[in-house]
């Protein structure tokens, strides 16, 4: 007989000569082994999605215990921001370069002044504070010899929260030669967004009372 006639034989049935029994148990013994593979698939899954969770909070955690260091030239003190919570040193400096930028001025450097400050106002208040600064100057505009000086109050303590800073302040106005004086509150509101200081907020309160 050829060689190319020769046909292959099939493989034996292995259940050839097997009671039926045999039959039903590798099928229960293959669908066991099926179930205990879902299972620990099942368990691999569980455990990728616990370890994915757990990476994330660690990550979440690093970013908010992040410290953000600002140190300006000739500046000295603990000035950084960690996570969205700024050092008490910071806050303070930069209390006092907001009480002299909004709160101290004249009519040949308002303009240049309240630019700086609304370059740290938050996009959501830019144009609101933008309008409140551009009627000083329109006040200013009509009124050249006018000048206003705001100081920090030594006597009253500077209280802060996470969103606002409430500063005890006493403003000298002098206009045509008649200087007043009036004491009140500056309440400055901020939030800190990706280390970045942003002023929310500028107001001045209880500012009745005037000094002789």
């Amino acid at each position: 007989m050829s060689l190319f006639s020769r046909k292959a034989s099939a493989p034996p049935d292995p259940l050839i000569g097997k009671p039926a029994s045999f039959g039903i148990h590798r099928y229960l013994q293959g669908s066991s082994n099926l179930f205990e593979e879902n299972r620990l698939l099942k368990f691999a899954i569980v455990g990728l999605f616990g370890i994915t969770a757990v990476l994330g909070a660690v990550v979440y955690s690093s970013d908010q215990n992040r410290r953000t260091v600002v140190v300006p030239f000739g500046a000295s003190g603990d000035l950084y921001v960690t996570g969205s919570k700024p050092s008490s040193g910071y806050l303070r400096a930069v209390t006092r370069n907001i009480v002299t930028l909004s709160g101290t001025y004249s009519a040949y450097s308002a303009d240049r002044q309240f630019q700086e400050l609304l370059s740290i106002v938050h996009p959501s208040a830019y144009e609101s504070m933008r309008d409140t600064l551009n009627g000083v100057l329109d006040e200013l505009s009509t009124n050249p010899t006018l000048s206003i000086a705001t100081y920090i109050r030594p006597d009253q303590p500077v209280s802060w929260t996470d969103s606002q800073i409430m500063v005890p302040v006493e403003k000298v106005r002098v206009i045509g030669g008649v200087i007043r004086k009036f004491r009140g509150t500056l309440r400055i509101g901020y939030a800190i967004e990706n280390g970045r200081f942003w002023l929310t907020r500028l107001s001045e309160e209880k500012f009745d009372a005037e000094l002789g």
